[in-house]
């Protein structure tokens, strides 16, 4: 089994360009690819001024897998209907792994780690949006202790809202 602290984590100016042809790749490997959602290259450069933060973990110069914590705002938490702080939830956002290391656990790993991240910046609690028929995420997500709080029809499809208390 492979495992995330066994891999090279790049955490801080990552190549947008490089993170982007990743994301493109995981989705042309996926059966649904609308699940990813989709962001820019200028979305993401302003994300990144907003404290968003971005993960790619390499085995040597293949690209495995990557994650994203959001810090959230009003207008996002009243958007998923969820009545606390924005100042202390943060939006898990995009996680996609390589079809070649699939099997792994590293969805999984990366949430850890996300809420290692999230605890340690002072975050009390966690979001994130899943496509109600992506069970592997939604069980991943539910053996993390996230609990689904809504569904919501956005613009990309539609999401069940997860929602987690932070330890």
């Amino acid at each position: 089994m492979l495992k995330l602290s066994d891999l090279k984590c790049i955490d801080n100016n990552n190549d947008l360009d490089i993170y982007l042809d990743f994301i493109n790749y995981v989705k042309s490997t996926m059966e649904h690819p609308e699940w990813l959602g989709d962001f820019t290259k200028e979305n993401l450069e302003v994300m990144l001024k907003n404290g968003t933060k971005i993960w790619m973990y390499y085995l040597d110069d293949d690209v495995v897998c990557s994650m994203m914590a959001i810090p959230s705002t009003k207008k996002s938490l009243d958007k998923f209907e969820i009545n606390q702080d924005y100042k202390i939830v943060i939006d898990y956002g995009q996680m996609a792994v390589n079809i070649k290391y699939v099997g792994n656990g590293l969805q999984y790993q990366m949430l850890k780690n996300l809420e290692d991240y999230s605890i340690n910046n002072g975050y009390k609690y966690a979001a994130s949006t899943i496509h109600p028929n992506n069970i592997y995420c939604i069980n991943n997500f539910i053996k993390d202790n996230f609990e689904l709080i809504n569904y919501k029809e956005f613009k990309r499809g539609p999401r069940n809202i997860y929602f987690k208390k932070l330890k």
